[in-house]
């Protein structure tokens, strides 16, 4: 079959944190793609506000560079696809592993292989396509590559790859100064033999295997992301199987119900480093954007009009949790941060909290993120979102609250699924690496959670890596518990590992919730009452509302408090009137501690300016019905 070696496709995949997107940009600056005038960032690629932030990949991106080969034969075009490193956005990887024919996989030199790293790895062997092994980070002075290099040799048997894809080349690389080297470095050094990363580009050309097409065949174009613009409206990106595309050029577009239409492409743009550039013609294996087509889903096909054929659709694993997301039910609701001014009115006026436009919000989400669910509740103002994990529906979340939404989210719950007529939940493979002296709290932490202990390694520096096997709803409300008892100092990582029996009641939470019994502002005195029940999320001066909560109880049952309770003033001096007493600073929680901290009877309530957690039933008095029902059986 003719060949086009003008041209390769690979994509960088990995675990978070293990330096994808850092070699990527190192590999844009070797290949000349900037000017020396040029002001460059860290991280070019992470182009979106919560990726530069969380310091992780959330979207898949491709950028392209001109290789020049030192033999002075034609430049190559080596098109790269940085992909996220979190199980949660695992509809990303999967789409980005559609558009290549080889994939770097890029391990920490003192990590090892972790949760996400198998993930990746076994969607790349699945697809059949060879691999790269990119050892990075060999200057870090825990590095053990000869030991990672076994665990990954381990990992690929363990995923039953087959002998050509674990015949793989190894480069070691340091991807933060832009060196690599085809050899092994000392422990915590940086390869010495080379100054560039000329070998990891010499290795990309050898073993990543040219696109290959039949000339005969008819033109068939693959849609996996979707993008916008302005100026151009909806943007398709795809990868041309067979064929070519041109601008101007009538196409078929195949739908995902199976039904055809012709349409016309208004432009056709391929990527140069971080830019689209307008161009004519694109063929086999070119990865290029196509504007003229309003509707255009992922996984849809562009083919001949006289012989459309479709591409097979990008299918994704089944979603593992769920929430709720509906409008904003608090007394709050559009009154901004304190509630109170002309400068509050103005800052509300752009703010969304109509069910029609958190509908169409969530119906644009489903657009670019084929790993999401909606499904409609009993109430015309909440739906149910499924997603890959707790990560992934909170990212989802964080940016509506960014763009004016105002919103209630319920407790996540897990998605769980009947199998041979028994209900089955899904697991999650945990790896936790701590220091040895929290190994016994760990261990306990995991008890209570129902999780079972696979697999324990010590690897004589003092830290231990447990593997556990655990049900997805165990790990809600996992992390904070968990860095709490570690002082920090823990590590973990979990991955999707299929669905097994339902396991049974679990108590995750054992301390109750400090509840607001009436509207008002908080006042340090108080705070001051209060401060010995438990641990406090509010400062002085801030609007409270009855049923909203105010802090973790430090027994197990829930307490309604008076948090806006003054102190009376008179004209008779006591003896007591000089003492003073400190307010112990709130404990300021997240999004995402929020939503672990969440009860059954619990919601978070999200606006631009705060993250609220309150009580379902906001009235005292009807919680207290409920909760004597309940009791009585009745």
């Amino acid at each position: 079959m003719p060949t086009r070696h003008d041209i390769r496709n690979v994509a960088i995949v990995a675990h978070v944190d293990h330096g994808k997107t850092t070699i990527v940009d190192a590999m844009l600056k070797q290949a000349g793609a900037f000017a020396a005038h040029q002001q460059l960032d860290d991280r070019m690629m992470d182009s979106n506000d919560l990726e530069r932030e969380k310091g992780i990949t959330i979207l898949a991106k491709n950028t392209a560079v001109k290789y020049h080969p030192k033999d002075g034969g034609a430049p190559i075009t080596i098109n790269i696809i940085d992909t996220p490193g979190h199980a949660d956005f695992g509809g990303e990887v999967e789409r980005g592993l559609s558009m290549v024919d080889a994939v770097v996989l890029l391990v920490d030199a003192s990590e090892g292989p972790l949760p996400q790293t198998r993930f990746v790895l076994r969607k790349a062997l699945q697809a059949k396509m060879p691999v790269i092994l990119c050892i990075n980070k060999t200057d870090r002075p825990d590095s053990r590559i000869d030991e990672v290099v076994n665990e990954t040799y381990d990992l690929f048997l363990d995923l039953d790859a087959d002998e050509d894809q674990i015949e793989f080349p190894i480069v070691y690389a340091c991807g933060r100064d832009g060196v690599a080297s085809l050899t092994k470095p000392e422990d915590g050094t940086v390869p010495a033999d080379s100054d560039n990363l000329e070998p990891f580009f010499s290795t990309i050309l050898e073993h990543v295997p040219a696109p290959t097409y039949d000339d005969e065949a008819p033109l068939q174009a693959h849609v996996t992301n979707l993008d916008a613009d302005n100026f151009l409206g909806r943007i398709a990106l795809l990868r041309v199987e067979q064929g070519e595309l041109r601008k101007g050029q009538t196409v078929a577009w195949i739908k995902r119900d199976g039904s055809i239409s012709n349409v016309r492409i208004t432009e056709l743009m391929m990527t140069e480093a971080l830019t689209r550039k307008p161009a004519e013609v694109a063929g086999p294996g070119d990865i290029c954007a196509v504007a003229g087509i309003p509707d255009i889903m992922i996984g849809e096909t562009l083919a001949d009009p006289e012989n459309p054929i479709a591409l097979p659709l990008i299918s994704v694993d089944e979603p593992a949790i769920s929430m709720t997301i509906g409008t904003n039910t608090s007394p709050m609701v559009g009154r901004g941060g304190t509630g109170k001014g002309a400068d509050a009115k103005a800052a509300v006026k752009d703010r969304k909290v109509t069910a029609r436009q958190v509908k169409d919000r969530l119906d644009r989400e489903l657009i670019g993120n084929v790993s999401l669910r909606v499904l409609d509740t009993d109430r015309p103002d909440a739906w149910e979102v499924q997603g890959r994990g707790e990560l992934a529906l909170a990212i989802l979340v964080e940016q509506m609250r960014r763009e004016g939404f105002e919103l209630t989210i319920g407790k996540p719950q897990v998605v769980t699924q009947e199998i041979d007529g028994k209900t089955h939940e899904p697991v999650e493979r945990m790896t936790i690496d701590v220091p040895e002296e929290h190994m016994g709290a760990v261990t306990q932490l995991m008890g209570v959670r129902k999780g079972r202990m696979d697999n324990m390694s010590n690897h004589g520096s003092g830290w231990v890596r447990m593997e556990f096997v655990v049900p997805s709803r165990g790990l809600i409300g996992f992390r904070t518990e968990f860095l709490t008892n570690t002082r920090g100092t823990g590590i973990a990582h979990s991955i999707h590992e299929g669905h097994e029996p339902w396991f049974g009641q679990l108590v995750t939470r054992n301390n109750g919730s400090l509840v607001a019994d009436r509207a008002g502002a908080v006042t340090p005195f108080a705070m001051i009452n209060l401060q010995e029940r438990g641990v406090l999320f509010t400062e002085p001066g801030t609007e409270v509302y009855e049923g909203m909560i105010v802090g973790e109880n430090s027994r197990s049952d829930d307490m309604d408090v008076n948090i806006t309770k003054e102190k009376k003033l008179t004209n008779m001096r006591a003896a007591s009137a000089d003492n003073t007493e400190n307010v112990i600073p709130p404990r300021k929680l997240s999004l995402e501690q929020s939503l672990e901290f969440c009860r059954d009877d619990e919601c978070v309530e999200v606006t631009p300016e705060a993250v609220r957690i309150r009580k379902v039933v906001l009235d005292q008095k009807e919680r207290s019905r409920t909760a004597s029902r309940a009791k009585s059986g009745k």
